[in-house]
């Protein structure tokens, strides 16, 4: 951050600004931070680890610096395999002792550290720390009552993953979704709402949460001049920027490490030499608050993630976790602890697994796009967008091509936010087809935003986003015999729709 970095505290909760830190981990927290070796600690009651009843932790995993391509071997069962260990009573990155006793919520110092050199590596963030989650949706959901008010409005994209844009909304937070194109949310669509936001039904948005790489469910990435235009605009309209990024590994259509000539650094930098910077990497004032998980390009069962933030907003943090869900677990602690130091794969051999593995989704990516072409576009019903990263693809279908699509439903009388079409209801029916059908695709409608004439007037121009729900979201995840087994029924499906109409219940 700049030294003349703004005051951010008046973002804070009316919760976060009067929840109590734990006393007895602030006592703790004093006696760590002393430096003293000699403490006759009578104060917790923490189980002493010679009860603790394992003596060593083994994970073997891929030797990504024997394989060629360690995903696909590994998939093969063909990759030549290394082991690191924790020890309770022997010398490790992690000792058991540690790693499976109380500690505060920040997390275990030495994981914490090894994250932090992660995201200095990447991001390059000034002036920022690290806070240990138990994955993306509790980092998240943390910040959202970190920083919510009951009434306030926050900003995101209109389509947006409703597991999240769900989670507030009990707490009194409304959403405001933002008009997006194929390269993600419109910073001009943004500064609109802000610039014509009238306070005297409400605060003025604060918040913006966003998806940046391979959005969910559009699968769109914002590009770097829209970045930048997004965070001069949360600087000028004093807005906090959260980045949600579980995707940003997975970005396609990069050159690969392996032929960016080698003096141009070692194996880690030239795998990061062509990835988007980040957001967080733009952040002077300490308004950024990025969350990161190793859900995607490890495992989700892991439960283990960060919120990268300023120091104000790490402490509110901590203070929430002391006293809510505790720290992170000791078992993935350890692992990332030992994966990331001496004796495990280090940070070259993660971006060795992280370009095998991207490599691997778009190999996915592109098997599902050939099978589109295939099964799906000649039908003329329907196109696809080619994302940049994720593991999404947004599937549009030309409803106006149907028979019964109806245009012209709203009268004169009727809000900027009423339909105007039956494209809602054509969608839903083409979904209860799809199911009818045996292959499940998401709706758009169940990720969108509701609009609210609050925020849209009486624009007389503006398409209604019910009459935008045209799409289904589709994920290439999976194997490639499911991928073409959902195509062709997808365009089957498609097929009998628009050239069936009456048996189609609207």
């Amino acid at each position: 951050m700049s030294q003349s970095a703004p005051d951010l505290s008046h973002h804070l909760s009316k919760e976060a600004r009067e929840r109590l830190p734990n006393p007895m981990k602030d006592i703790w927290r004093r006696v760590v931070s002393s430096g003293r070796l000699d403490v006759a600690n009578m104060a917790n009651g923490d189980p002493h680890y010679s009860l603790f009843p394992f003596k060593q932790l083994v994970f073997e995993v891929p030797s990504v610096t024997e394989a060629q391509d360690p995903v696909a071997e590994w998939r093969a069962g063909t990759c030549p395999t290394q082991s690191f260990r924790s020890y309770k009573d022997e010398d490790c990155a992690l000792s058991l002792r540690n790693a499976f006793q109380y500690t505060h919520g920040a997390g275990l110092p030495q994981c914490q550290k090894v994250l932090k050199d992660l995201t200095d590596f990447f991001f390059a963030p000034p002036n920022h720390t690290v806070t240990l989650t138990l994955g993306n949706s509790d980092g998240i959901t943390k910040l959202f009552r970190l920083l919510g008010d009951s009434g306030d409005y926050f900003l995101t994209d209109e389509f947006s993953f409703p597991g999240m844009t769900n989670a507030p909304l009990s707490c009194g937070i409304k959403w405001v979704g933002i008009k997006m194109d194929a390269g993600g949310i419109i910073p001009e669509e943004m500064e609109k709402i802000l610039k014509n936001w009238d306070e005297t039904k409400g605060r003025r948005p604060h918040v913006l949460y966003i998806v940046p790489v391979g959005q969910n469910p559009t699968g769109s990435t914002l590009s770097l001049e829209r970045r930048q235009k997004i965070y001069c605009m949360a600087q000028k309209w004093d807005l906090l920027i959260l980045e949600d990024d579980p995707y940003y590994f997975l970005q396609y259509d990069l050159p690969p490490a392996e032929k960016i000539p080698e003096v141009e650094g070692t194996y880690s930098q030239r795998f990061a030499k062509h990835l988007i910077p980040t957001i967080l990497s733009l952040d002077v004032d300490g308004r950024v608050l990025r969350v990161d998980s190793f859900s995607k390009i490890l495992a989700p069962g892991m439960r283990l993630g960060w919120i990268t933030s300023n120091k104000l907003f790490h402490k509110k943090l901590v203070t929430y976790t002391d006293s809510g869900t505790q720290h992170p677990h000791g078992f993935g602690q350890a692992f990332i602890t030992e994966m990331l130091g001496e004796k495990g794969w280090h940070l070259d051999g993660l971006c060795r697994w992280l370009q095998s593995l991207r490599l691997d989704y778009k190999r996915r990516r592109d098997f599902l796009l050939e099978m589109f072409r295939r099964e799906v576009e000649p039908t003329g019903y329907a196109t696809v967008n080619i994302p940049q990263g994720g593991m999404f693809v947004w599937m549009e279908v030309h409803f106006e091509r149907h028979p019964h699509y109806r245009p012209g439903l709203r009268d004169a009388t009727s809000s900027a936010v009423a339909p105007r079409t039956n494209i809602e209801t054509l969608l839903l029916a083409l979904f209860e087809k799809c199911m009818e059908n045996d292959v499940v695709v998401m709706p758009s409608s169940i990720f969108s935003i509701p609009e609210d004439s609050m925020w849209i007037g009486n624009d007389n121009q503006h398409v209604p986003i019910r009459d935008r729900t045209k799409f289904f979201r589709a994920t290439f995840a999976g194997t490639e015999e499911n991928i073409e087994k959902g195509m062709v029924r997808f365009g089957r499906t498609l097929k009998d729709f628009f050239e069936q109409p009456m048996t189609v219940n609207l």
